[in-house]
């Protein structure tokens, strides 16, 4: 098959979504498929080099578009660059793409790009594969973020012909479903469940050196890390006071790495209040996120309750992955505590109960001697529903049955 994969995010971006996007496409080129990309091309930094727009990586067609900027931005750039992402990649593709195509895969957010597999749909005869991993723009509703009403009502009607465009719906979890058919009335026939899907070789090949421990200062530390985007939906916050109430303590630290818009706000709360158990760090290279991962103690990561939509975050894969015990703070919508909670593999709270998010913090400082055992039981629990190898097996029959419902149609 000629697949087409759109996403915004692509290595060396790094992002959860630029990481699921490069290992579907690798995982489809081994199957003997051919892959194309078309993605945004990444700003340049000072002492990076500069990517082409058009290559061949690893066996795969990669087309990056100029775009305006739309990653850690202010709200009104990030949504004019995202309203003129659709046509910009289109129409790259279009330059660079000749003949048939049989799939269009998108990964949203954003949303926008739909538009741009309905194009491709249109243009190439392809059957248009949505993948859905938010709701927007009911998360940015919830999260205060939109407020204007013809604007939530552009966005809607847009949300709307993405879902009827669309041939085949992907979503990662039963929740994601279930909001789908209940809220929006979508078919159940059209929606399928492919969870965040993770390679664990990585994982598994790393070992605890010691490295990123000394590199921060931190040996003889208790170390919960977050590794991610730190965006308003996350709501860190909330570990924010759970540190405060935590700082009699002078072995436990909380390590953010990573970026994103509210990390300066996160950075000024500590600064203000005097909080010597909290320190930020850049983003780390895919490569090294597993040896950081191991040589921390307890992954941890939230959803502010602001949230109705479901979603689960793509690092509690990576956690259970490296064999991690996992602390999440979740709003009641997010499937990621039933995962926990299944899998064993660490303590879960509903993040509007700060009590009950204390009381999780403390069982998991004290219980080290269980870190074994729920480590395991989170690889375990990885390798049978979310190693990349089972959900891209998914993946490709979900392609197969959509090209014979083609031809009998």
């Amino acid at each position: 098959m000629r697949i087409l994969i759109l996403t915004d995010s692509y290595p060396p971006e790094t992002r959860s979504s630029s990481h699921l996007m490069k290992e579907m496409a690798d995982g489809l080129r081994e199957r003997g498929h051919e892959v194309f990309i078309v993605t945004s091309l990444p700003a340049v930094h000072a002492n990076e080099h500069v990517l082409p727009n058009v290559s061949r990586e690893d066996g795969i067609s990669v087309i990056r578009v100029r775009v305006l900027p739309h990653h850690n931005v202010g709200f009104i750039l990030k949504g004019v660059s995202q309203l003129l992402l659709p046509f910009l990649f289109f129409h790259q593709a279009k330059k660079h793409i000749k003949g048939k195509l049989d799939i269009v895969w998108v990964h949203s957010p954003p949303l926008p790009l739909t538009i741009t597999a309905q194009l491709v749909k249109k243009s190439y005869g392809a059957k248009y594969f949505l993948n859905l991993h938010d709701f927007f723009p009911q998360n940015a509703i919830d999260l205060g973020i939109l407020r204007n009403g013809p604007l939530i009502r552009f966005f809607q009607n847009m949300e709307r012909r993405a879902y009827a465009n669309s041939d085949v719906i992907v979503t990662p979890s039963e929740a994601h479903k279930r909001f789908m058919h209940e809220k929006r009335g979508v078919p159940l026939e059209k929606i399928h469940v492919v969870p965040h899907w993770i390679d664990v070789g990585p994982f598994e090949k790393a070992e605890r050196t010691g490295r990123f421990r000394t590199l921060y200062g931190l040996e003889g530390k208790f170390i919960f890390v977050f590794g991610g985007v730190l965006g308003p939906s996350q709501g860190l916050d909330l570990f924010i006071r759970i540190a405060e109430k935590m700082r009699e303590h002078k072995d436990i630290t909380f390590l953010f790495v990573g970026e994103g818009s509210e990390k300066k706000r996160l950075m000024d709360i500590v600064r203000d209040r005097g909080l010597d158990n909290v320190i930020f760090k850049p983003f780390v290279s895919k490569e090294e996120y597993p040896l950081l991962l191991k040589d921390a103690d307890v992954g941890i990561l939230s959803l502010t309750n602001a949230n109705t939509t479901p979603a689960v975050p793509a690092k509690l894969v990576g956690y259970m992955a490296a064999s991690l015990p996992v602390l999440a703070f979740l709003h009641e919508g997010s499937e990621g505590i039933g995962i926990v909670r299944d899998s064993h593999c660490g303590c879960a709270a509903v993040s509007n109960d700060e009590a009950q998010m204390l009381a999780c913090t403390e069982k998991m400082y004290k219980e080290r001697e269980s870190f074994g055992v729920y480590g395991t039981n989170g690889f375990r629990y990885v390798l049978r529903y979310f190693a990349k190898d089972v959900c891209l097996n998914k993946i490709q029959e979900l392609f197969s049955m959509a090209i014979l419902w083609q031809k009998k149609s």
